[in-house]
């Protein structure tokens, strides 16, 4: 039941205790409470950060959102909604764009140290991609969406309000996002790490060699795996420590990643003793058998163990296929010639939308936008610039462009994290339907397999969801998959770099008034269709599977995934 060293039978005597909180479920007097949940993901976890390009990857945001809690989460709706145990976020009415943070009196850390405006100036500092040393970024933020436009952070050390002002005209839409589930991480253990007296000091002053030892703690210092192996290591409790209602206990190959109920934890408590995260390779029907997986959130292609319910959806994020832009891809033309051949039409007939039928708005049909998310207003306008190209094969259309590319019978190697069923048919469908126009496509899939995988040349694609991401991805807002396409961030795995793209993406990211979306929007598709950085496919399949007696476990089609709320989860029996 949620670890190997945990049988059902051997606990399924413990009696059901009374669980505080209006919030949980309720359960009956004669079921018992089994103390262990197991948690299935589709991705790796390698970090604790989940602001780290690697960590952005990976499935830090599923895993930790009740470990590294934030003041919002992603609900099942797609937006932000407000995490009043961590604090209180509030708009301040004026020209200039100004939050006043408040975070909870009671709210620290789970060695006891206070929870303190120092922690969102290093958010702020780490993913704003303003703090450098020698004119090369400190921090290797994922993405500096939202935090870039910040112009200060009004925070005396220690303290526990923070005035955040953003740049005048540059209004965040999305605000509240911002310092959400998993973007805080501990500053003082940052500060210890790096051997400075404070970060709010440091990151003001202007020693660099101080700040480039605060960087190197923010990018390294919460990595839970070992290269090359990937396999966990030895976890300091002093360095991971928690702000929710759990924490991590231990993570090991055999035992899987173990969180506890945090100690110093202030508001409700966790509705179970004990959840155990089994990442990506665990095998989730021998698993599930044996009482050790209870709660499976994963890709639309993963089987349902038996004897669990199903719950099938499209979600926020869209499958695509990333391509470099080096090497093989150099030219857009070749890149264009390889959209030609990929059978989109049939790509999302046939593993689209497994387990369910959307008539319409999103998991309905091919995405034909990048930037735009299905099921809004603006969307049947943006993505008609596509014109309903590169829906077919068309030999025409990949002779013309390897011509153009002067390419002859190339190779492209598609990578994804594997093993996955469904991306895996994907590949060998795009091969098939390639072969006969001369684009050799070859499965480089891998169980180690990241995004950065295409940055070194190793793949010519990534099959990913939003952002390159294998797992549980997007949200209601478009700018996660609007800034993987922007110059310089972590996220654009593909190094696509265009001028005027940057000037779109940070124009809709402060105004998305239904005129600018349209115009803003169109203009970035027709770029984007002729420059190819991407390929999107259809919106990301999810599966949600529980086990029987299992409660609270509500099914998340974004980049939070089902353990958004896995404080609330019970197990009875």
């Amino acid at each position: 039941m949620g670890g190997s060293t945990l049988s059902r039978t051997g606990i399924a005597a413990v009696a059901l205790a009374a669980v505080a909180g209006s919030t949980l479920v309720a359960c009956s007097s004669e079921d018992t409470r089994i103390p262990s949940i197991g948690y299935a993901v589709d991705n790796t976890i390698s970090t604790y950060n989940g602001g780290t390009t690697e960590g952005s990857s990976s499935g830090a945001v599923q895993a930790f959102a009740r470990v590294l809690p934030g003041f919002s989460v992603t609900a099942p709706s797609g937006g932000a909604v407000s995490d009043t145990d961590i604090g209180t976020a509030v708009e301040v009415p004026g020209e200039q764009q100004v939050i006043t943070y408040t975070i909870a009196a009671p709210a620290v850390w789970s060695d006891g140290v206070p929870m303190t405006c120092d922690d969102m100036v290093l958010a702020w500092a780490a993913r704003s991609g303003r703090t450098d040393v020698a004119g090369a970024p400190v921090f290797d933020a994922a993405s500096t969406a939202g935090y870039a436009d910040i112009e200060r952070i009004d925070c005396a050390p220690a303290d526990k309000v923070a005035t955040v002002t953003f740049r005048s005209g540059r209004s965040y839409v999305d605000w509240r996002s911002l310092f959400g589930a998993g973007s805080m991480m501990p500053a003082h253990v940052a500060a210890r790490i790096a051997g400075v007296p404070d970060i709010v000091g440091t990151l003001a002053g202007g020693d660099q060699e101080a700040l480039g030892r605060v960087g190197a703690a923010w990018n390294t210092a919460w990595t839970l795996t070992s290269a090359p192996s990937g396999e966990p290591g030895t976890l300091d409790p002093a360095v991971f420590v928690s702000a929710g209602p759990f924490r991590v206990d231990a993570y090991s190959v055999d035992d899987g990643l173990v969180l506890v109920p945090n100690e110093k934890w202030w508001g409700i408590p966790a509705g179970t003793d004990r959840i155990v995260v089994w990442p990506k390779g665990a095998d989730i029907a021998a698993k599930a058998a044996s009482g050790d997986i209870e709660v499976v959130d994963a890709d639309g292609g993963t089987a349902t163990p038996d004897g669990f319910t199903a719950t099938s959806q499209p979600s926020f994020g869209i499958e695509q296929l990333v391509m470099a832009t080096t090497g093989v891809f150099a030219d857009p033309a070749a890149r264009r010639a390889f959209a030609a051949c990929v059978p989109r039409g049939d790509l999302f007939a046939q593993h689209g939308h497994p387990g369910y039928e959307q008539a319409t708005g999103r998991g309905s049909s091919i995405v034909d936008s990048r930037t735009t998310l299905p099921a809004t207003l603006a969307y049947r306008t943006v993505a008609g610039t596509a014109a309903e190209r590169y829906r077919a094969p068309d030999v025409a259309g990949v002779t013309a462009g390897l011509a153009e590319a002067g390419l002859t019978d190339p190779v492209v190697r598609i990578g994804y994290l594997g093993p996955d069923t469904r991306r895996a048919a994907v590949v060998a469908q795009i091969a098939a339907a390639c072969a006969p126009m001369g684009i050799d496509v070859v499965d480089s899939a891998s169980a180690t397999f990241t995004p950065a995988a295409l940055r070194a040349g190793q793949v010519d694609v990534v099959l990913a969801s939003t952002a390159g991401q294998a797992g549980a991805t997007g949200t209601s807002s478009a700018d996660p998959a609007r800034f993987a396409l922007r110059g310089g961030q972590g996220v654009n795995v593909g190094g696509y770099a265009n001028p005027r793209i940057d000037q779109l993406v940070d124009q809709l990211a402060v105004d998305q008034s239904d005129a600018t979306v349209l115009s803003a929007a169109v203009e970035a598709e027709n770029i984007l269709w002729t420059d190819m950085p991407s390929l999107p496919l259809y919106n990301a399949p999810r599966v949600t599977a529980v086990a029987s007696g299992m409660r609270g476990v509500e099914s998340n089609p974004t980049v939070a995934g089902a353990g958004w709320n896995m404080d609330k989860w019970i197990l009875v029996g």
